[in-house]
């Protein structure tokens, strides 16, 4: 006997299948891969016997080096259609079952559509998601707050019996935490002052009042990317006692900084890449927010977690979702009006 499938029957079928090979696609920045690891995490939980990959930018696969469950795969954007090309004939090869896609960029829609996976998912918002089996509503709206794990997390929602997101995670390896061993001998606070974006920092003059009121006994690790040396130093410098501040910014993969900061007795933050670090780690964590807010949905999610922001309302704030270079208004009240006190009390 035989059985004809018109077309919506056939496609329910195909999408019925298992799903044993997921890839997530997240290919921005750093600490939008470390929260991407909160999907992962979930269909981990989901789908145990799945294997799960993970593309992203070249120089963010650091993060992910020998990590226990994820297949990582590198997109490296110079060369940009020469490498497009092969990163998408790479993942045809693969013959996935699921491809989701965290990204909201035409680029990332590409590899998406051309995977040959036989479903895909992915926000709205791409260029290229008419060409999704499934799309879903990204919104970013300061007053009715959403973290991002929970945005992503419903590109998987009815696919999870859990149906409640995972915590981002990172695994630092045995030898990164042998490499921070020698800085656990007394209690320890971190600092990472520097972010890209310069209305997303909290100034050095604040940093370093900050330090000189911090109790004698902690030292204190001034942690960043190579190019965060220069600000870092400073505020050492600058410092009263700066032989208890040691910079270590440059000096330690991202993973070492993890294994450190997973110790701390706090994290000192701002809304940046090490608080995605401290998220992943659990770690202790006070995030400094200043031209952006927290209602767009990227805080801590570190059972020990504290927010800190102006107290009195700013017409110009929030000035933009990723801040800017300096300060549009010229006073940059949203930083510099912040005191010193609720840090201290993260430590009290």
């Amino acid at each position: 006997m035989s059985v004809t499938l018109n077309t919506t029957t056939l496609v329910a079928s195909i999408m019925s299948r298992p799903l044993n090979k997921i890839l997530v696609i997240q290919t921005a920045f750093l600490g939008d891969v470390i929260l991407g690891t909160s999907l992962l995490e979930s269909l981990r939980v989901s789908y145990p016997n799945a294997e799960l990959h993970y593309l992203v930018r070249k120089g963010n696969e650091t993060v992910l080096k020998n990590h226990p469950f994820l297949k990582v795969w590198v997109f490296d954007k110079k060369n940009k259609i020469r490498n497009l090309i092969r990163i998408i004939l790479s993942l045809r090869k693969e013959k996935f079952d699921l491809v989701i896609n965290l990204q909201r960029f035409f680029t990332s829609g590409v590899i998406t559509v051309l995977s040959g996976a036989r479903q895909t998912r992915g926000f709205q918002k791409n260029p290229l998601s008419r060409l999704f089996n499934y799309t879903f509503i990204h919104k970013i709206d300061a007053d009715s707050p959403v973290h991002e794990v929970e945005r992503n997390y419903q590109l998987i929602g009815d696919l999870s019996p859990s149906k409640k997101s995972a915590r981002p995670r990172l695994y630092p390896l045995p030898n990164h935490y042998d490499e921070v061993r020698k800085y656990k001998e007394n209690r320890f606070i971190c600092i990472a002052p520097a972010s890209v974006w310069h209305t997303k920092q909290w100034p050095v003059s604040k940093w370093v009042e900050l330090i000189d009121a911090i109790p004698d006994d902690f030292d204190i690790y001034l942690l960043g990317a190579p190019g965060d040396s220069t600000i870092c130093e400073q505020i050492q410098s600058d410092a009263q006692n700066e032989k208890r501040v040691t910079v270590l910014a440059g000096k330690l993969s991202p993973l070492a900084s993890c294994a450190l900061m997973q110790d701390a007795a706090m994290n000192y933050v701002n809304d940046s890449a090490p608080l995605h670090f401290a998220s992943a780690m659990n770690a202790a964590v006070t995030a400094v927010f200043c031209s952006t807010v927290p209602g767009f949905g990227f805080t801590p999610l570190s059972e020990d977690a504290s927010i800190v922001e102006v107290r009195e309302p700013l017409s110009c704030r929030p000035c933009g979702l990723h801040g800017h270079q300096k300060c549009p208004e010229g006073h940059f009240k949203c930083a510099l009006s912040i005191s010193i006190e609720p840090l201290l009390e993260s430590i009290s």
